[in-house]
């Protein structure tokens, strides 16, 4: 089955049915997206599809066939750019193995909602858990991204 990851058609010797985790970390060697609950709870498998984040443990290679999944290693773009330069300059992360899915959670909220509040901000990122509870430093840096992205021409 042919899947586009990372905007590169790749083939993925795995049955339709198989989770979209297991086929990036284990096929593709794209270790960035992190196995947590493997029920779509926790956030770590975190996504995005056709730009919208989603859980990867429990999609499958066939729900993706035609749509282009996007991994921590692929992210690009002003809207990741700003949101990487703001987990920086806020130190955001602690352990890190839930970031990869926090990012592409906040990029996904940032590029359908350039300007999210803090009740924006909660709902979208509600699904993304993280244990070492950076959640106050999560949030001051999508509004701190948010601000870079409204500065640029």
């Amino acid at each position: 089955m042919n899947i586009n990851v990372n905007g590169e058609d790749q083939a993925a010797q795995a049955d339709a049915g198989t989770p979209l985790l297991w086929v990036l970390r284990e096929h593709f060697g794209l270790t960035g997206t992190k196995y947590g609950c493997g029920i779509g709870v926790c956030g770590a498998c975190t996504v995005l599809i056709d730009g919208k984040a989603a859980r990867s443990c429990t999609t499958t290679i066939g729900d993706v066939a035609d749509a282009k999944v996007t991994t921590i290693e692929g992210a690009e773009g002003p809207v990741f750019a700003a949101i990487q330069a703001a987990w920086r300059e806020l130190d955001v992360v602690q352990c890190g193995y839930c970031q990869s899915g926090q990012i592409l959670a906040a990029v996904s909220l940032l590029t359908e909602s350039p300007t999210a509040t803090d009740t924006g901000i909660d709902t979208a990122m509600s699904g993304n858990l993280c244990r070492c509870a950076t959640y106050n430093r999560i949030r001051a840096a999508i509004h701190q991204a948010s601000a870079r992205l409204r500065a640029e021409p």
